[in-house]
């Protein structure tokens, strides 16, 4: 089956995360991805966190073709804008002005190709007075307002364990590059800038925030795993040491989860009768709710939720995940061959396209490991090719 962005070329000079995966969610659905690496390391992602195996990069550069490039290099630099002059797409992520100061700057691409997407992906945009400084994802989490919502009540923000900000400014980024490549298609016949910041994407996650504290003030603040619009909302221990969540927002299921617990005696009690009520006395719900699941194992509780139709689970550790049998019947992990590796597993693209369904061609490749296939295709020779290796240009 065909995937639906067959036929667009995707230059991808970004590292790391955010360009990295918005190009790989191109990759995914069909698109031409050529990944351009430094030839001295290539991507950092290759050995970040002196990762085994390379996995995060056999995961986020699947489906990439990888060619090295010395952009600092004026040949280098040439090279790019020969491999510019038939491509759809450009990701980078340097600090904003790099490329200007090597003189390839938006108005330098667009003026070798009118109809190229430029997506520039940094930390804090393009402009303003925050531009230059580093784009790390946790600087972004915590001028977010995320943090400082996220954790226990009594305990200090907490940042979250894996780079939330650069997969959401990821996902933001490649719907904010469909939509360029439509209007261009559709509408205008050119191409244009797309500035995308890691900062903007993970703030507009929050919700009415901005709009609550506009009105009259309003802070969010560290609630745990509760919410000040439901109760009963939160995690709770088996007795078993296992741990399930749980979220009863509306009267009925309340009212279930109560009674299948044994404590269908509190719904009489004005502190338990209304969500309302149960919001404002929150402590003594999660009191009630501890004891009454901490008498139960894992099992105990999953019985009940099924039987009773709960609004509730287990949480899942990677070695649940692997085994569940909801994940196992969709697919939902996916072993990909690897020359390297023998095979990487890795969660399959995601959401599901019915007609163009998505793919993973291939693992994150050899550094340079389609160099001679694609400087071949701008015309240079096998031994041109050696001879710009050997010089550092590639």
């Amino acid at each position: 089956m065909s995937r639906a962005l067959e036929g667009l070329r995707v230059i991808d000079c970004s590292r790391l995360i955010a360009g990295g995966v918005l190009a790989t969610v191109l990759a995914d659905h069909g698109a031409d991805v050529v990944k351009v690496e430094n030839p001295r390391g290539g991507d950092p992602l290759r050995t970040w966190l002196g990762d085994r195996g390379q996995l995060w990069w056999k995961v986020y550069a699947r489906g990439k073709r990888s060619v090295t490039l010395n952009l600092t290099n004026p040949r280098g630099q040439d090279l790019l804008k020969r491999l510019i002059r038939d491509a759809d797409v450009f990701i980078e992520n340097f600090v904003p002005g790099t490329l200007e100061k090597w003189g390839l700057g938006p108005d330098v691409l667009l003026g070798l190709n009118r109809r190229l997407i430029v997506a520039r992906v940094s930390g804090w945009g393009q402009d303003g007075p925050y531009r230059d400084r580093p784009g790390f994802g946790t600087m972004v989490e915590a001028m977010s307002g995320f943090a400082i919502t996220t954790g226990q009540a009594e305990g200090p923000p907490t940042l979250p364990s894996f780079p939330m900000a650069d997969m959401v400014a990821a996902l933001a980024g490649a719907s904010a590059v469909l939509a360029a490549l439509r209007h261009r298609d559709q509408v205008s016949g050119v191409g244009q800038v797309v500035d995308i910041s890691l900062y903007e994407p993970l703030l507009a996650l929050l919700g009415p925030d901005a709009a609550r504290h506009a009105i009259d003030g309003t802070v969010r603040t560290r609630q745990g795993n509760r919410s000040d619009n439901a109760s009963p909302r939160g995690t709770y221990r088996t007795r078993d040491g296992k741990w399930v969540a749980l979220s009863a927002s509306t009267p009925a299921s309340a009212a279930a989860l109560f009674k299948n617990l044994g404590l269908g005696h509190l719904l009489d009690d004005p502190r338990f009768a209304t969500n309302d009520s149960r919001v404002a006395n929150n402590d003594l719900v999660d009191e009630a709710l501890t004891g009454a699941i901490g008498a139960r194992t894992l099992a105990e509780m999953q019985q009940l939720f099924e039987a009773s139709d709960l609004t509730a689970s287990p949480i899942y550790d990677i070695a649940d995940i692997a085994k569940d049998p909801h994940v196992i019947a969709r697919g939902i992990l996916l072993d990909v061959p690897d020359p390297e590796l023998g095979a990487v597993r890795m969660v399959a693209p995601t959401p599901r396209l019915a007609d163009t369904p998505a793919a993973v061609a291939w693992a994150g490749p050899a550094l340079g490991a389609h160099n001679q296939l694609v400087y071949g295709a701008l015309g240079l020779s096998s031994a041109e090719i050696s001879a710009l290796a050997r010089e550092g240009v590639i």
